[in-house]
């Protein structure tokens, strides 16, 4: 523990550096130089001539970056607004890590680009015992900070998050609606010689298959593999919005390389929505009500992702559970054309929303070096202080190893992902 009026104990060169920077969530080396003049402008010039060449190539993958981009810098913004008005002392503002490829400095902060896109980060000094902070500054630092001011600038990333998500989902609720999936599947199209062909046709909105109904949740292929390969079923359908039913005789999933045991009605389909109109006034109610269902989602998707045994699952080819697959920005940014192409803007900017609604879940798990790891600290350091006056300090340099696995775990989430979304595309 560490008195009040205690100097802060300087650390030991050998527990700063790396570790240091993995446990504060940014990069050391404040007095350097920023990166401007010519060197600093072409570094600047190549990250915009990026986004236009993207908005060449296509405008969705632009529209979708852009906004993540918007999302990135709001996480980062709610950090460093946060800590200045707590009086913490916040010396760089970087999107993306690693080399410098423009900086500006103003006032005590250093403004830049860096050259991997992997985020962003704001240092403020003093995150952690392992991080050197000169005297004059100790009272800035977040470690010399009271409980409710480091909780509330360690949580306004994730906050911003939440922000952002409803105020795109307001948007888009009032002016498209809000659209939900209904229990039923539309057929986009019928194969060749399959069982369904002659006798369903495209368009077709099919609600049951032999007494089983099509649900928004399992879709049409639950309704089909409760049955057996070889039954004569009666599926119920619309037509032009005329309701029908038609005989088919279920084949196997055989027919498409499979092992014979499912039945298989030999179409593709898609889920059918509607859209309920929202006043500018009931929107934001309706947009947090479906955020309140995605938070939950998202900590089911989250523990199900992390989960090593499903990623090695989908590597091998043994899981195909869309639930359980990790995957990059890559993946979604691709996903975001084929939103872009059927819903348009709207669709691209209700995508980013719930994106914005499971980074900001994801980021508050209680593990280093995320901001819920921070907070989870905070919360132990108040809850050792108890009633008295008398600040307690974790030593970090003690989490450091479990601190390593979850950044390999992560490591490893993020190259599985990657790799999976340029051999096996989302969608």
């Amino acid at each position: 523990m560490t008195p009040p009026d205690q100097p802060w104990p300087p650390p030991s060169s050998q527990r700063v550096g790396f570790t240091s920077d993995v446990l504060a969530g940014g990069a050391s080396g404040d007095d350097i130089a920023p990166m401007s003049g010519p060197r600093g402008a072409l570094g600047l010039a190549g990250v915009i001539g990026l986004f236009v060449v993207l908005a060449l190539f296509n405008i969705w993958w632009f529209v979708f970056a852009f906004g993540l981009l918007v999302s990135i810098v709001l996480h980062e913004l709610g950090h460093f607004v946060t800590a200045r008005a707590t009086g913490m002392k916040a010396t760089q503002f970087f999107i993306g890590f690693g080399p410098r490829l423009w900086s500006m400095r103003r006032g005590e902060t250093e403004y830049g680009l860096r050259a991997l896109p992997l985020g962003a980060f704001v240092r403020i000094v003093g995150m952690n015992n392992l991080d050197e902070v000169e005297p004059a500054d100790e009272a800035r630092a977040y470690r010399a900070k009271s409980y409710p001011r480091r909780m509330l600038v360690i949580t306004a990333g994730s906050a911003m998050h939440m922000v952002l998500a409803l105020v795109l989902l307001s948007g888009v609720f009032a002016v498209r609606g809000e659209t939900t999936a209904v229990d039923a599947a539309e057929i986009a199209a019928v194969g060749d010689g399959m069982p369904a062909s002659g006798t369903i046709l495209a368009g077709d909105v099919i609600t049951a298959v032999g007494g089983v109904p099509v649900t928004a949740e399992g879709g049409l292929a639950a309704a089909v593999t409760a049955h057996a390969p070889g039954d004569t079923v009666i599926v119920d359908l619309e037509r032009d919005g005329t309701p029908r039913s038609a005989e088919v005789m279920l084949g196997s999933n055989a027919l498409v390389g499979g092992d014979g045991s499912s039945a298989f009605l030999g179409v593709s389909s898609w889920p059918v929505v509607e859209t309920v109109q929202h006043s500018v006034v009931s929107a934001p109610f309706h947009a947090v009500s479906s955020m309140v269902g995605q938070v939950g989602d998202s900590v089911t998707g989250v523990v199900r992702i992390l989960n090593p045994s499903n990623i090695v699952g989908h590597l091998t080819g043994s899981n195909d559970d869309p639930m359980t697959r990790p995957t990059t920005l890559v993946g979604i940014t691709g996903v975001s054309d084929d939103v872009g192409r059927n819903a348009g803007l709207a669709g691209v900017l209700e995508l980013l929303a719930y994106l914005n609604v499971f980074v900001g879940v994801f980021n508050l798990f209680p593990l280093l070096p995320l901001d819920g790891g921070h907070a989870a600290i905070a919360t132990y350091e108040r809850v050792r202080e108890g009633r008295s006056r008398r600040r307690y300090h974790v030593d970090v340099a003690r989490l450091m190893p479990l601190t390593m696995a979850v950044v390999a775990l992560l490591a490893f989430l993020f190259l599985s992902g990657l790799y999976l979304d340029i051999v096996s595309p989302v969608g």
